[in-house]
């Protein structure tokens, strides 16, 4: 039973309840905001025509993909404003206000009318839900990794907030999963028609279950015997290069994460020439393999440390990212395309699988929510939202292998970072 412990100094704090409960109910909310978000990646194949109607298709699906990338400019906002909230409020509070904003926004996605209905007023207020929808993301991430991360026991922490990314991957996963089952029960007429309203329906309800369990989450006690005095001013004042590793370990990782997760299914239909879904299909593969990956390297990292994967993820993607999205590029052949896609998601997970633990591990609880969130919601809005965005481009002008050597840099950069940065040294303030 869960009551109140008191601390040395006799002030109250939250007494320790089980751990894995506590993670496994907030993971289950993290993996409802992640779905809620990639539904609109996931299903942007049917409904761009719908907001953005153009004579050809690649600029329907760069107009989409430009109100997605519009998104991740709110996720500073939201790192901000939730970093604070989380920092002076509670983790609890401001995983709570995430979801419900994330469902509000989808409820009204799912109803929302089309171009030919409402005209230019369609686009427009897809484009505001996208960008609360965006605060609520940016919020959420460094809200639940201060919390996955505070909440585990020393010696676990990598295995334990591994999950954030096991449910980030969930929900992209569940979304996948979803299409496919809306394209084997409906044509695609219907689905281009109604059908993709569908999941934004289905999300607003899965994000008020959320909230409903979010509701019965402990509050660490972490944060219980923090100063509460942080802010903006005092992380920059008093962590500048914590801030300065967060960016540069971010870049390569999010542009990685996002060619190889959210873009890589219009990759495949719109450069491979695969079927929507023959590609929907191989992603959804892809990623359910990739999921159980996140625990195992988040548990070698407590073994070893956190810095080898990184620089293992860096030097292999910096090897084989043109390599690989060269001959997925022309690979028609299903298990040849899948073993690329895992190999590069392999890789990828020596970022994925860790990075939350290690940016928590930077700084002290009074800041932690902040700077773990306000500078990875900067670069993930900077880098990872445009990904997609720039592939599209790419590809509009015919070169696409410019957009490969651009995510090899950027994996470089981050490279840098996992070389200068030293020795990790986890703090004792959890």
């Amino acid at each position: 039973m869960t009551g109140i412990a008191r601390g040395g100094d006799g002030s109250q704090r939250p007494a320790p309840g089980s751990p894995l409960k506590s993670i496994v109910g907030g993971s289950i909310g993290n993996l409802v905001e992640w779905y809620d978000w990639y539904v609109y990646a996931a299903f942007s194949l049917y409904f761009a025509a719908r907001f953005f109607p153009a004579e050809d298709r690649t600029t329907e699906l760069m107009n989409a993909a430009a109100v997605f990338a519009a998104g991740f400019l709110m996720r500073p906002v939201g790192g901000w404003l939730m970093g604070l909230y989380a920092d002076r409020r509670g983790r609890k509070a401001a995983l709570t206000t995430s979801v419900l904003l994330m469902s509000a926004c989808s409820f009204v996605i799912a109803i929302l009318p089309d171009y030919d209905r409402i005209g230019i007023a369609a686009p427009a207020i897809l484009l505001l839900m996208r960008l609360l929808q965006g605060l609520s993301v940016g919020g959420e991430y460094g809200a639940s990794a201060t919390y996955l991360s505070e909440m585990a026991p020393p010696g676990r922490r990598g295995f334990y907030s591994s999950f954030q990314y096991v449910t980030l991957v969930g929900g992209q996963l569940l979304a996948l999963a979803l299409l496919l089952l809306l394209q084997a029960l409906l044509d695609p007429a219907s689905l281009a028609e109604w059908g993709w309203r569908i999941p934004f329906a289905v999300g607003g309800v899965l994000a008020l279950v959320a909230l409903a369990m979010r509701r019965g989450l402990e509050e660490t006690s972490a944060f219980a015997e923090a100063d509460r005095k942080g802010g903006v001013g005092r992380l920059l004042r008093e962590h500048p290069r914590a801030v300065a590793i967060v960016v540069g370990m971010t870049v390569g990782g999010t542009v990685a994460f996002y060619t190889f997760t959210t873009y890589l299914q219009k990759f495949l239909v719109n450069s491979a020439g695969w079927t929507p879904g023959d590609a929907t299909l191989l992603c959804a593969l892809a990623l359910l393999l990739f999921l159980p990956l996140q625990p195992l390297f988040g548990a070698l990292s407590d073994r070893i440390g956190r810095r080898p994967l990184l620089i293992g993820f860096g030097l292999l993607g910096s090897v084989t990212t043109i390599p690989i999205l060269s001959l997925l590029q022309h690979v028609r052949d299903p298990l040849a395309a899948g073993a690329l896609v895992l190999a590069a998601l392999v890789i990828v997970s020596g970022y994925t699988s860790i990075n939350a633990i290690v940016k928590a591990e930077l700084f002290p609880p009074s800041v932690r929510a902040l700077g773990v969130g306000l500078p990875y919601a900067v670069t993930v809005s900077l880098f990872g939202g445009s990904a997609e965005f720039i592939a599209l481009a790419a590809r509009a002008l015919g070169r696409e292998e410019l957009f490969y050597l651009y995510v090899t840099g950027c994996i470089l950069v981050s490279l840098v970072t996992y070389v200068a940065m030293g020795r990790l040294d986890a703090r004792d303030t959890f």
